[in-house]
């Protein structure tokens, strides 16, 4: 069983890292906001996934992107392919969301992100998930892109998120 608190707070953690990982350019702000109710079939094609597992559940964190378009230009550049540009935004995103689900899980761990045509998002509901959320994200005045939380539950899981203004950030000291 997952508590209220816990969804809660996978939903904040989720929301704090794409706020501080997601847009390209630091004049851009992220907004993140949970979709209520039933979880839909969002309009981009492609699912970019990445896992982040313990031995206590599994959270698959699915951005839902277009890897041409308006979303493909803003991450990728000449150099890198919009998989492979997006796959390293969507690795900061979830690294920061590993690290501060370590705080209340030991051994968590992350996959590599990989990219899936949209029609693989209908098996999510086979997962069995304990807790399945999903978040517009709105990059800038322009950008929208969708992200599905999918959590799956080896046993009971409880725990709260700190809220960021009380945590510490590592100020520096000088003796």
């Amino acid at each position: 069983m997952v508590s209220e608190n816990a969804k809660q707070a996978l939903d904040l953690i989720f929301a704090r890292a794409a706020r501080a990982t997601l847009a390209a350019d630091p004049a851009d702000a992220v907004a993140v906001e949970r979709l209520p109710g039933a979880v839909a079939a969002p309009p981009e094609r492609h699912l970019l996934v990445l896992t982040i597992a313990s031995f206590r559940f599994r959270l698959l964190t699915v951005f839902h992107v277009d890897a041409d378009g308006e979303l493909a230009r803003y991450f990728a550049d000449d150099e890198r392919a919009f998989a492979e540009a997006f796959g390293e935004v969507g690795n900061l995103c979830c690294g920061a969301m590993n690290r501060e689900l370590g705080r209340h899980f030991v051994h968590t761990g992350m996959s590599t992100p990989y990219l899936l045509e949209r029609a693989c998002a209908d098996y999510l509901h086979e997962l069995s998930p304990a807790h399945l959320a999903q978040h517009r994200i709105r990059i800038g005045e322009r950008l929208t892109l969708h992200a599905t939380l999918c959590l799956s539950a080896y046993g009971d899981i409880d725990f709260c998120a700190e809220d960021a203004a009380a945590e510490e950030t590592g100020a520096l000291e000088f003796f």
